[in-house]
């Protein structure tokens, strides 16, 4: 009679709209770093049936998922995904800055009061105390203070954004040990499970060989021949060809070559396998969140290249790495506990020389040059001085007080750099302070007003046409307005999601509120975006 009563209140709640669905017990969300969405197309023939083939296929694919502001950089992208807002309210502007009041440059996660655990090196002095805003790891933690949060990123800044302010452990790797540390913002001492990685020397283990292919070097097919014009090699290497010698080209001291190879993610996934079973994340009752940043993709692209055939190989060495990490959820956690998603922080242009060479318009910006040209201009109009701070993130930070002294009124200087700005090759946009405080726009204005913070952010600010980048000659980099950096990957898997996919437009910002009804929590208190329904209903 009882089973009776709860299949008949079941249906009821189906019919008024009520959803049945438990809140998943534990959350956990991939960032892949640099990956535009056509690499879940480009590459689809070659990933195994376990990893993003699984995700795609038994789960939902947001096929139209892009960042509604710029920069499109790992900073502001790891803070949008979490808070649900952009940088014009959490703050987190670029992964670094130019301060107007210490005048100096400060990177989007340094705290100089904390200090390093897990090592002797300063590379653990971070917080997350420059994004002002919550975080939706935040808000789980204040609805429930038996639930847990751990965030794990070979970048310091993958880690400590996702985790929010006061998490059970955010972890990084340090270049100068080779070792996973944190910061006492996070935790006093490392758990015993990060302990017990560090003593097991994978990364020394893995560059003690070499990083030879997966397939056959002839089965790269998607990708352009071993040697080309456009990528770079490995710091002590003669050539970007396979086989990459790690052994002959690692010295006990740079650790950080891992990160250059698909290995640095096999070592992320594994230190979060370690969580998942030592925290017993998805245990009990008490929802949990693990937040995974694989970041060797952002490496491999900045050096080698989307066309490389290092590039391909990273990202099928990736699909068999969460494959996986999905296999072990399976068992620590079962199918019908856990949720994931797979998000990018940003995309990558192809190498403008590729494009060049291909009669397609792109180049390369000088932005010292620009930096001297416009200080020479400005000094031709109102006499010498230092007029402007810095060029920051194609923004100008002018010198208030240099134009305040010598009266000269700071809109008509901003309307100069404009004028200046607008007469150079590979510049198609640029506005002032007050055009992006009240003005109205299209494409590339409306996303660089939701990337420009009134406190932080400079006072003019220019947007490169499509291709250009201020980079060198090979390998690729991100942080415009256009489709191959904000279009990113957007897929969920796990309990009661369901499978299929959609091609509306959806954007960054939906992912915390998104999260918030699948767990049942606040939104991030600077939340901007709404809930993805295709997911949640």
């Amino acid at each position: 009679m009882d089973r009776i009563k709860l299949i008949l209140l079941g249906l009821i709640m189906m019919a008024c709209g009520i959803s049945t669905a438990q809140k998943p017990k534990l959350v956990v969300g991939i960032v892949v770093d640099q990956m535009r969405y056509d690499y879940l197309t480009l590459y689809w023939n070659k990933f195994e049936e376990g990893g993003f083939k699984r995700l795609v296929n038994e789960g939902y694919n947001c096929k139209n998922m892009h960042y509604n502001f710029v920069p499109t950089y790992t900073g502001p992208g790891h803070a949008a995904i979490y808070t649900g807002t952009t940088p014009a309210t959490n703050g987190i502007i670029s992964n670094n800055w130019y301060d107007i009041v210490s005048e100096k440059v400060i990177y989007c996660v340094d705290d100089s009061t904390q200090t390093t655990v897990g090592s002797e090196s300063v590379n653990g002095k971070k917080s997350s105390h420059l994004n002002l805003t919550t975080t939706f790891t935040d808000e789980l933690k204040l609805s429930n203070k038996y639930s847990k949060v751990i965030s794990i990123s070979l970048k310091d800044r993958g880690a400590v954004l996702p985790a929010g302010h006061f998490p059970d452990g955010a972890f990084w790797f340090d270049n100068e040990t080779g070792n996973w540390i944190s910061s006492t913002a996070f935790v006093s001492e490392l758990p015993k499970w990060v302990v017990d990685y560090n003593a097991t020397n994978r990364t020394k283990e893995f560059l003690s060989n070499q990083w030879t292919t997966l397939l056959e070097i002839d089965k790269y097919n998607e990708s352009d021949s071993d040697l080309n014009n456009y990528e770079s090699a490995l710091d002590g290497e003669e050539k970007p060809i396979f086989p990459h010698d790690l052994k002959a080209l690692f010295t006990g001291q740079n650790w950080d070559l891992i990160k250059y190879t698909p290995f640095g993610n096999t070592i992320t996934r594994e230190l979060a396998i370690a969580a998942i079973k030592a925290e017993q994340l998805g245990k009990d009752d008490n929802s949990d969140i693990l937040a995974v940043s694989f970041s060797a993709t952002d490496y491999v692209g900045h050096r080698f290249g989307p066309q490389s055939i290092e590039h391909q190989d990273t990202y099928l060495r990736l699909d068999k790495d969460i494959a996986a990490l999905l296999a072990e959820l399976d068992k620590q956690v079962g199918k019908e506990n856990y949720v994931v998603f797979l998000t990018a922080d940003h995309g990558a242009v192809r190498v403008p020389n590729l494009l060049i060479d291909n009669n397609i318009p792109a180049g390369y910006f000088n932005s010292e040059e620009v930096l001297q040209n416009a200080s020479l201009y400005l000094s031709k109009i109102h006499g010498k001085g230092n007029w402007i701070d810095a060029f920051s993130n194609y923004q100008f930070f002018l010198n208030i007080d240099l134009l305040q002294e010598s009266d000269v009124n700071i809109g008509q200087v901003e309307k100069e750099l404009v004028q200046f700005s607008m007469s150079l090759e590979g510049v198609s946009n640029a506005y002032t302070s007050n055009d992006l405080r009240t003005g109205k726009g299209g494409k590339p204005m409306s996303l660089i007003q939701l990337g420009y913070n009134q406190k932080r952010s400079g006072h003019v600010a220019v947007a490169l046409a499509p291709g250009w980048i201020s980079y060198g000659p090979t390998g690729t980099t991100h942080g415009s307005p256009y489709t191959y950096d904000t279009h990113v990957p957007m897929l969920w898997y796990g309990a009661d999601i369901l499978k299929g996919s959609t091609a509306r437009e959806m954007y960054i910002t939906d992912i915390a509120s998104t999260i918030g009804i699948l767990l049942d929590i606040s939104f991030p208190n600077g939340n901007m975006g709404k809930p993805i329904l295709e997911v949640v209903e």
